[in-house]
């Protein structure tokens, strides 16, 4: 059973926006003709929203006593304890307080995250920072997977 898992779906307005790139590019083939409008609406939109569901398709699991946050799978015996952030904290860590050796899983349209302080000593990551609508889940997950 995994006790939490998540995904990082890009919200509404993206795939709005990834239509009218598609409206754009079609208006843009306009000119050349009727067939390469249509080509050009479809190939944009399809193109567009490929990318929107690419970057909106990263998960966050916690499963078999690891964190799995997008391509990194971190044993949970090598995390601290984790710390749950606010909206405002969270863009503090991802600005002026954040680490360029930290692992970084984050997006944007996300206004709350997680922070675990990683206790290997072998590893040079000092923390985990990941994007998540339910900090408090996750680390309550974290948590239990620690003490069982």
């Amino acid at each position: 059973m995994q006790p939490y898992e998540e995904r990082l779906s890009a919200p509404r307005s993206w795939w709005f926006i990834a239509f009218l790139i598609g409206v754009s590019v079609g208006l843009i083939m306009l000119p050349f003709g009727t067939l390469p409008m249509l080509g050009g609406l479809i190939g944009g939109a399809a193109l567009a929203c490929v990318a929107v569901s690419s970057y909106g398709s990263a998960r966050v699991r916690v499963v078999a006593d690891s964190l799995v946050a997008g391509e990194a799978k971190i044993p949970v015996s090598a995390l601290g304890t984790p710390q749950v952030l606010d909206a405002a904290e969270a863009a503090a860590w991802r600005t002026y307080k954040a680490d360029p050796r930290a692992f970084m899983l984050l997006r944007s349209y996300i206004p709350t995250a997680l922070r675990v302080d990683v206790t290997d000593p072998e590893d040079p990551t000092p923390y985990v920072y990941v994007s998540t609508r339910n900090p408090e889940a996750l680390a309550a997950a974290l948590t239990a997977v620690r003490s069982a």
